[in-house]
């Protein structure tokens, strides 16, 4: 069985964060979120890293981060480009937002090369504990369509700074059954309500939230592509500007076909990221509330 490998999302426009936030420090070293990423993941036993970006990125990336991570580990580079289309299918007229999450991980087919992987958004913070379940899920003896998926407590995963959107998940016996992508999320009282659909609705405080960290077999790729392939030929008219396809929609897909199941992996870890720019303090200060806690040295690379 081959080693799995860690797959990094990294193209996303940042357009709530306001900037790049894929190449902001987050300590006096420069180290970035993506760094306390591939410190677990590498810890966990991972030793080969994709970086999934874009080409407009790719100058600063490699100085911020990969040119440094390259000397830690294995790194590839994936281009998600708008381009990366079916035969047929035109780039619409203004289009500059990238095509989703199950898009940037198509992208990405050639570098995974029929690995098992584990997928991961490069400006979400996870915790030792999840690249630690997913690599030992991904490396155990698997049939084809058995996938994973870490899943954290819904109201570990707030910002004080605004609203986020989630994968709200229904767990049955420790597969997902169903998960819904939730927008315009926020804690309340004791618990958490979503407001997309204008009055705040509950979320029972202890539902189970995806936060994108996701441990495929890689036959996954073939029914993202064909997913992908018909969705955008279907849905793209309708859209131009804005359609995505996303990793929730399309997993929640290959369960209700049949075509896979996906094991819930918990952690009680507490997430954080850059979701808006008044989240970068307190960021900065979990990470420097870890490093006094000693799950981080002060300094992460020598």
């Amino acid at each position: 069985m081959r080693k799995p490998v860690l797959v990094i999302m990294a193209a996303g426009m940042g357009s709530r964060y306001g900037g790049c936030k894929q190449i902001d420090p987050m300590d006096a070293y420069g180290n970035l979120i993506i760094d306390f990423s591939i410190y677990d993941a590498l810890r966990a036993g991972f030793t080969d890293v994709v970086f999934i970006i874009k080409h407009e990125i790719e100058a600063d990336f490699r100085e911020a981060i990969g040119d440094r991570i390259a000397r830690q580990t294995n790194v590839t580079y994936a281009f998600q480009q708008l381009d990366a289309l079916p035969d047929g299918v035109p780039i619409p007229e203004g289009r500059v937002k990238p095509f989703g999450t199950t898009h940037a991980i198509l992208c990405a087919a050639d570098a995974i090369d029929g690995r098992p992987f584990a997928a991961i958004n490069a400006d979400d913070y996870y915790g030792p504990t999840a690249y630690k379940l997913i690599f030992d899920y991904l490396s155990a003896a698997h049939a084809p369509g058995e996938h994973a998926l870490v899943g954290y407590p819904l109201p570990n995963t707030l910002t004080k700074n605004g609203t986020v959107t989630r994968g709200v998940c229904q767990v049955q016996n420790g597969f997902l059954s169903t998960i819904v992508e939730r927008f315009k999320i926020e804690g309340s009282g004791d618990g958490c309500v979503y407001l997309d659909t204008g009055a705040p609705i509950p979320i029972p405080s202890d539902a189970v939230a995806s936060m994108n960290f996701w441990g495929f077999q890689p036959d996954i790729l073939d029914f993202f592509r064909a997913s992908f392939d018909r969705r955008i030929k279907t849905e793209l008219a309708g859209n131009p500007l804005k359609f995505e396809a996303l990793l929730p929609t399309d997993v929640q897909a290959c369960i209700s076909e049949g075509q896979g199941t996906v094991k819930v992996l918990p952690t009680v870890d507490k997430w954080f990221g850059v979701t808006y720019p008044e989240d970068k303090p307190a960021v900065m200060a979990s990470i420097a509330a870890l490093k006094a806690q000693g799950v981080y040295p002060e300094k992460l690379w020598k």
